[in-house]
């Protein structure tokens, strides 16, 4: 072994003492090195399952925020809905109240055309009752009773006004 350049004092000596150190590294620095790398793993699976307890509570977060806003979206459609049968209501209900204003306002015209007619009916006998007193004075040139020939006047133009009468007038005095 000497050919080889190993001397065998020297090297049992280097082997006891490189058990030793290694006795001694194992003693002193692998174990604390070893409780070392032991925390960091427990910190680091801590760390592993904090981050997985985070994502699931971000997940929960998005799912909750998911289902308050399309509960925002329901409450936002059905209040929306709601506005536009208020609109429609209020639409029809004014819809109904212009056209009860206009059919007040039409009776109430019928009523003024109906009185206007009547005002001009009336007109129209007294013009002809004095047009016909007049005519008669004029026939037998002198001067009537005015009110004997009103009141009679009257009394035909009345009878005449009758349906029934019109036609038998009408056949009698021609």
């Amino acid at each position: 072994m000497e050919a080889l350049g190993f001397n065998l004092p020297s090297l049992l000596a280097q082997l006891v003492n490189f058990t030793i150190l290694l006795l001694l590294f194992r003693a002193f620095l692998f174990k604390p090195l070893l409780g070392v790398m032991d925390e960091r793993r427990r910190r680091i699976q801590e760390s592993l399952e904090a981050a997985d307890r985070m994502r699931d509570r971000e997940t929960e977060t998005q799912k909750e925020t998911q289902t308050a806003l399309e509960e925002a979206r329901r409450e936002g459609q059905a209040l929306i809905a709601q506005a536009q049968q208020i609109g429609s209501r209020i639409q029809e209900e004014s819809r109904q109240a212009a056209q009860r204003e206009a059919d007040v306002l039409l009776q109430r015209a019928r009523s003024e055309i109906a009185l206007e007619r009547d005002n001009a009916i009336s007109e129209v006998r007294r013009e002809f009752a004095d047009l016909t007193i007049t005519a008669a004075e004029q026939v037998i040139k002198q001067s009537l009773d005015r009110r004997a020939h009103q009141r009679l006047i009257d009394e035909v133009l009345a009878e005449s006004a009758t349906p029934g009468d019109r036609g038998q007038a009408s056949t009698n005095g021609n």
